[in-house]
């Protein structure tokens, strides 16, 4: 039987390199984003790849919405196996330029975005004793970032969602993964916010975080589209992909002097 997979975010990105490799792997796929047209450029892509694919434009904050895409993959499919959680913005902003909205927009896309599908799709895993849930988060989910707060707390939020999911759901037949991309080359730049202590500030932001795109130590989105794949393949409990392994290990065995030079990093930039 073929398994099928349903992937938020998939119309660019990490999203779209992840749905491209599984079409070639011959699964079925179940494409959500919010962007119509590039989900159905994508969708028209797979197909000419010979695999089947539905897509669904849908906002991820929606339950509802959220809902009906649940009920369409598997009126399709009959069968859902897999859930790629991969919806996310960006945001890079000291916390006294980040409003409310902000806070709430960060965390009804990067959390309740991942939520919403989970809830929604876990009886059907449960019914059936079988299942892979997995979370694209962030190695800014493994350690702080300078200027990043209500990111950061949304990618954190992420890891603890999915490392207390695995503890519950494991010993019924469904893996909970979690695949933690360093800063990707993709198309988040579109959607991410800037914000400093005044306008210049924020475009000197953005113009660092396009040079570092630019530079080898940013992931490539079919870099993590093979990590992802990899999780399918043989379930684990996560991996950091990319530069950010570097950063959260020496993080994580050296966390006092971590934060003194992210901190510096605040101070001078």
């Amino acid at each position: 039987m073929t398994s099928t997979a349903i992937i938020t975010g998939a119309s660019a990105g990490i999203g779209q390199a992840t749905a491209f490799l599984l079409a070639k792997k011959g699964y079925n796929l179940v494409l959500a984003a919010r962007t119509s047209d590039r989900l159905e450029a994508v969708a028209k892509q797979i197909k000419e790849l010979g695999s089947q694919v539905l897509a669904v434009p849908i906002d991820v904050t929606d339950e509802q919405q959220v809902d009906s895409l649940v009920k369409k993959a598997i009126d399709t499919y009959d069968q859902v196996d897999i859930l790629i959680n991969n919806a996310g913005i960006c945001m890079t902003a000291p916390i006294t330029q980040t409003s409310l909205d902000d806070w709430q927009k960060i965390l009804n896309v990067n959390l309740w975005g991942y939520i919403y599908p989970i809830y929604t799709l876990l009886p059907h895993f449960l019914s059936h004793h079988h299942g892979i849930i997995i979370n694209v988060g962030s190695f800014g989910g493994k350690m702080p970032l300078p200027n990043m707060t209500a990111y950061c707390t949304s990618k954190y939020a992420v890891t603890g969602l999915t490392e207390t999911l695995r503890l519950e759901l494991e010993p019924k037949g469904i893996h909970v993964c979690g695949v933690h991309p360093s800063v990707t080359n993709s198309d988040f730049l579109e959607r991410a916010v800037f914000r400093g202590e005044q306008e210049k500030s924020s475009e000197q932001i953005r113009s660092s975080i396009e040079e570092m795109l630019k530079s080898p130590l940013a992931s490539q989105p079919l870099d993590v589209a093979k990590a992802i794949c990899k999780m399918i393949d043989h379930p684990q409990a996560e991996v950091v992909v990319g530069t950010g392994a570097i950063a959260t290990n020496f993080y994580r065995f050296a966390p006092s002097l971590s934060q003194w030079l992210l901190q510096q990093s605040i101070t001078n930039s």
